[in-house]
């Protein structure tokens, strides 16, 4: 599903706040939506990671969560996965997002070790809130306690060493 114009037009207001970084490096999810948005923010040169895309689904692709509690009273994503799907989208289980996510977290420490500057991902909502738990240390189903907003920036840092929330939903102007 492509991107809509309100989604181009968020990608665009972010430009600003990128060019206000370093970025010496950038992967980007194989999934149309976040190529069409990596190169309306002007990065044409990111590295295309298959362990960016987002969450697969499997049975509930394409059903609402409001569609799924309805037949699941109290479902909630991440500490109940999915129905298993067809081949092609067999659904992961939340451990298996967030080992995609420590393989994604090995490849941004090698790059951020081999150049100076910032990594920059662009992705998928739910996997980037698994990713943020993974990298903070915690369970990839903590995920659930970042809520992640459409056409913002978010920075993960450290402090004293160990890894933190620099800033997190960041538009431009707030």
């Amino acid at each position: 599903m492509p991107l809509t114009e309100h989604g181009r037009d968020e990608a665009r207001r972010l430009v600003p706040l990128i060019r206000s970084h370093r970025i010496a490096s950038a992967f980007v999810s194989p999934l149309q939506r976040a190529r069409e948005t990596a190169e309306l923010i002007g990065l044409h040169d990111g590295r295309v990671d298959a362990d960016l895309r987002e969450w697969d689904y499997g049975g509930y692709e394409g059903i609402t969560t409001v569609e799924i509690q309805h037949e699941r009273p109290g479902w909630f994503l991440f500490t109940d996965g999915v129905a298993p799907g067809p081949p092609d989208h067999p659904g992961e289980s939340p451990e298996q997002v967030g080992e995609r996510a420590d393989r994604v977290l090995a490849r941004v420490d090698s790059a951020a070790a081999a150049h100076e500057g910032d990594v920059l991902l662009v992705a998928h909502g739910h996997f980037l809130r698994v990713l943020t738990a993974r990298r903070l240390g915690l369970p990839a189903t903590d995920g659930a306690l970042f809520q992640l907003a459409t056409g913002a920036l978010c920075r993960l840092g450290t402090e004293h060493g160990r890894p933190v929330i620099a800033e997190w939903n960041v538009r431009p102007g707030s």
